[in-house]
């Protein structure tokens, strides 16, 4: 296969919705903004119960230059070069050389421990829990998921502790980072690797897989830069906090003393944990106004904060959120309550108020 073939076909492997982006790279950007879409389960946020939540699939990134340098060389460029520079670092093209990615991003990125499989056809169809250090990637390839989950390095004897029920672990290599593979008696496999850079990383497999197949997957994983890793990764959650608030927030009133700069706390996150983040601190923002205005006697101030909880039901990030959690029913408990001129004390907890 020659060499134009062979991007040919990684391009056709990046491009599951047949958007043809090899003869039409200037709608490319549109169609992979909008179009491209796949469900997955991931996980919600503490003590928030849920539903299904569904994440943008990675076929490519913000642009279809992107598409063509984060997709094609993290599988092509590794092939054929020198070993890495002594960091632990691959030394590939970089994916992400150009484009613009939050503070944020860029320093939760560095925290994670970056690994991706380097093999066409993996896309990353799930992100969650993305904060500090500890973060869930989920790629997929067919009918297979492999899940990386990553936590501080001294969570390791519990996680070491909790496999060994199932059997001595084996040992493996990933990017040249010891490990131990364990298999479960249901079959799926459990990937240990040894505390690295402050973290332990732990992969599952779901799907059809057999040694061999976690073996070849296995050899194919490399740890990359900031800038690569966070290229393959679905664009809305990378983008500056401020514009996806902005978006959010569009048809959505704001408490007094909003304050848009905490929304940087929320961190690198998927479209539905961010939309409960900046809900819930709108929900909490309301909440206090109307207790303020009640203890005050200020009638126009209670309106007010009611009035605002009561369009939460027409707001479009929580009719969007609806058709795939449950957050917005929680929300809506208890924007009714207050509607109704009641709250219940666990409002706190229930909405994630500070």
């Amino acid at each position: 296969m020659t060499m134009e073939e062979r991007v040919d076909q990684m391009v056709r492997d990046a491009d599951p919705g047949g958007l043809g982006v090899v003869g039409d790279l200037a709608g490319v950007r549109q169609a992979l903004l909008e179009d491209i879409m796949s469900e997955s389960l991931v996980r919600g946020a503490v003590g928030t119960p849920r539903r299904r939540l569904w994440v943008r699939r990675l076929a490519g990134v913000v642009t279809a230059a992107a598409v063509l340098v984060s997709v094609v060389p993290v599988s092509m460029a590794v092939r054929g070069q020198a070993e890495g520079d002594g960091d632990g670092v691959s030394p590939i093209v970089s994916a992400g050389a150009g484009m613009v990615f939050s503070p944020l991003a860029m320093e939760a990125a560095d925290r994670s421990p970056r690994l991706l499989i380097d093999e066409a056809g993996w896309t990353v169809v799930a992100l969650s829990e993305f904060s500090g250090n500890m973060g869930v990637v989920r790629f997929r390839r067919g009918g297979r998921e492999l899940e990386m989950n990553w936590y501080p390095a001294y969570a390791y004897t519990d996680r070491y502790a909790g496999q060994r029920d199932v059997g001595p672990g084996q040992s493996v290599r990933v990017d040249g980072w010891p490990a131990d593979v364990f298999q479960s008696f249901g079959g799926d496999f459990t990937v240990l690797l040894r505390p690295r850079d402050n973290l332990v990383v732990e992969m599952k497999t779901s799907g059809n897989w057999s040694r061999k197949d976690l073996d070849r997957v296995l050899a194919d994983i490399v740890r990359v830069d900031a800038r690569t890793w966070l290229a393959v990764l679905p664009a809305e959650m990378v983008k500056p906090v401020r514009e996806r608030a902005a978006r959010v927030l569009a048809d959505v009133p704001l408490p007094p003393g909003f304050d848009m700069a905490a929304l940087e706390e929320i961190g690198v996150s998927d479209l539905y944990q961010f939309g409960v983040g900046v809900t819930s601190r709108v929900g909490c923002g309301w909440i206090a106004e109307w207790q303020r205005a009640r203890a005050v006697g200020d009638e126009a101030g209670v309106r007010r904060a009611a009035d605002a909880l009561r369009s939460s039901h027409g707001w479009r990030v929580l009719r969007d959120m609806d058709k795939t959690g449950d957050w917005p029913e929680v929300f809506w408990e208890y924007a009714d309550e207050i509607t109704a001129g009641t709250v219940r004390a666990g409002y706190v907890e229930g909405l994630g108020c500070a």
